[in-house]
């Protein structure tokens, strides 16, 4: 498999902190490549250390098969495209001359390239308007067209739905689908927000404090993620104590929700209840979710939270 991406042992500290280590992750060529992770699990650093702004500890990062040691980095990082945080915009100016100043950051021989570039990401009927006046979604839209110039195979976007309206949401979403599907490129987003990833990622790499945890596909994925029975009670502590004696796994949601792994005969399971005075309001089957996958990798367990 071709990588566009890969670290080997990557580290990086501050003084006695270590915001990577030993993180090794492979991104593929094509890929939308989810990077989950909590708010400071290291995400972001990784992101700055790929994009030069940052100097690793330890370990080594290849892009497109130059690792970042050698001279010709600077040439592999041309075609790569990046918002790290924020995107980096003047608010005073409108979207063409936003553009206009990164094509000349870049030293492109002309404007050419724009008009294309702001229907690419929605843009196109902005006109004068300066992006103060955007909303956030259009911001983040022009920060992706700023990150698109120069014409990049790989794009890094970092929590790119971060405060976003449902509108805005659907918007990147389907502009980063259209970016990797039509335009070939190969896309890195990192997210907490597990449920928007599910729906774009072929790919997904676990964080969690510094470490990689586990790099999975999307097919992979959905095989992990085993069919629970999500069920509606009076009472969890009674579930809790059902559900123990019958040594089934399951996963506590709320004061009156849980999901429950494992076959059980639902008649057995609320005669059972009803004996612990526990009324059961409703049964549903579900896919464990990705939200549920990553708390249990963190937790160190591939299935419930108990057994």
């Amino acid at each position: 498999m071709e990588y566009v991406l890969t670290t080997d042992r990557l580290s990086k500290r501050y003084g006695h902190f270590k915001a990577l280590d030993d993180f090794s992750m492979h991104v593929p060529k094509g890929a939308i490549y989810g990077f989950v992770g909590k708010n400071g699990a290291g995400k972001t650093t990784l992101i700055r250390l790929v994009c030069g702004l940052q100097i690793p500890s330890g370990g080594s990062c290849t892009l497109y098969g130059i690792k970042h040691t050698d001279k010709n980095i600077i040439r592999s990082r041309r075609r790569m495209g990046a918002i790290v945080e924020t995107p980096s915009i003047y608010l005073d100016m409108s979207a063409r001359d936003n553009l206009k100043e990164q094509y000349r950051v870049l030293g492109l021989p002309s404007f050419d390239g724009i008009p294309e570039l702001l229907a690419m990401v929605g843009l196109e009927n902005t006109g004068r308007k300066k992006a103060k006046n955007f909303s956030l979604g259009m911001r983040q839209r022009l920060g992706i067209a700023i990150a698109l110039a120069g014409s990049p195979d790989f794009l890094i976007l970092d929590e790119p739905v971060n405060g976003l309206d449902p509108q805005g949401i659907i918007e990147i979403r389907e502009l980063i689908l259209k970016l990797n599907r039509e335009h070939q490129i190969t896309v890195l987003i990192s997210s907490h927000i597990l449920d928007e990833l599910s729906r774009l990622a072929t790919h997904y790499g676990f964080i969690d404090h510094g470490h990689m945890l586990r790099e999975i596909t999307a097919k992979e994925l959905e095989s992990a993620c085993r069919k629970c029975m999500h069920i509606t009670v009076s009472d969890t502590q009674a579930l809790s104590r059902v559900l123990d004696a019958m040594g089934l796994e399951y996963h506590i949601l709320s004061q009156d929700q849980a999901d429950i792994f494992g076959h059980e005969n639902v008649s057995d399971l609320v005669n059972a209840l009803s004996k612990e005075n526990c009324q059961v309001l409703s049964i549903s089957e579900r896919d464990e979710s990705l939200e549920s996958y990553y708390v249990n990798l963190i937790n160190g367990k591939d299935g419930g939270s108990h057994a």
